[in-house]
């Protein structure tokens, strides 16, 4: 593990294996333990960097809102320390987030894009009433959000399946301090729409979707990449394929990084 200084806050990342880069954004309430079953595995082929986005795991907070473009922003950051001229992003849920805001931003660094369980449209007008009354029960308890909101990330069915990476990510998730957790889901809430880099990126851009995803709505994913060149892959599961549907999922991340980089 590593830290880089940024705008007088630790940013906390880890760089692991050698070869082409590719860079890991963590979703929500988790942080770079989230991808510790997939990590072992690609890096024997890839130079994989996994990053704390701003408020999680040990990377400090920078205010009241964390918008995607400033978790953009650390992103650069870390590459131009590293030296990397390209890379792969994959992002998971607001990991995908960040990602595309990276692509708007910054795009000759890209040189792929996966959505892991998240969209390019922003907020409806529910769910940001939804991340207010969320915001309301973290300054009331913030505990008591993050043991509701985990469970909430799996199928139903799943829900008792994993008991186990359930308790240890809600554990990883109260780590995290209050405000890191409303800061997210203000920057969440003000994201826009974009769909349109779908068509204008010219490199592999890759989404993949959990059909029983309850997070997320599966007919707004299907919709928005009609038409389009992205790669739609189909987990049967939750919000959670790296838990939910460990090893399609390593199987399908490796194939389409070759694809990327070959």
């Amino acid at each position: 593990m590593a830290f880089f200084h940024f705008k007088n806050i630790e940013i906390h990342f880890t760089s692991t294996g050698t070869g082409n880069p590719v860079v890991l954004l963590h979703g929500f309430l988790e942080n770079t333990h989230m991808w510790n079953q997939m990590i072992p595995e690609l890096s024997l082929k890839y130079q994989l960097i996994s990053i704390d986005l701003l408020g999680h795991g040990e990377t400090g907070n920078l205010g009241y809102v964390h918008s995607m473009e400033m978790q953009a922003e650390i992103v650069m950051h870390i590459i131009n320390k590293l030296k990397i001229n390209k890379c792969v992003i994959i992002g998971h849920s607001m990991g995908g987030y960040v990602a595309l805001e990276f692509a708007q931003l910054y795009p000759q660094y890209l040189q792929g894009l996966c959505l892991m369980n998240s969209t390019a449209l922003p907020d409806t007008k529910e769910k940001k009433m939804n991340r207010d009354r969320g915001i309301n029960v973290v300054k009331y308890n913030p505990e008591l959000f993050v043991r509701m909101a985990i469970p909430n990330l799996f199928s139903e069915e799943n829900k008792t399946v994993y008991p186990i990476e359930i308790e240890e990510i809600t554990n990883e998730a109260l780590k995290i301090s209050q405000q890191g957790i409303i800061a997210a889901m203000e920057g969440m809430k003000i994201r826009i729409d974009r769909t349109k880099l779908y068509q204008s990126l010219n490199l592999p851009i890759q989404m993949i979707i959990g059909k029983q995803d309850p997070a997320l709505d599966y007919n707004s994913l299907i919709l928005q990449t009609k038409s389009t060149k992205v790669e739609v892959i189909e987990f049967p599961d939750g919000h959670m394929s790296h838990i939910e549907n460990k090893d399609a999922l390593k199987k399908t991340l490796n194939k389409f990084i070759t694809q990327c980089y070959y």
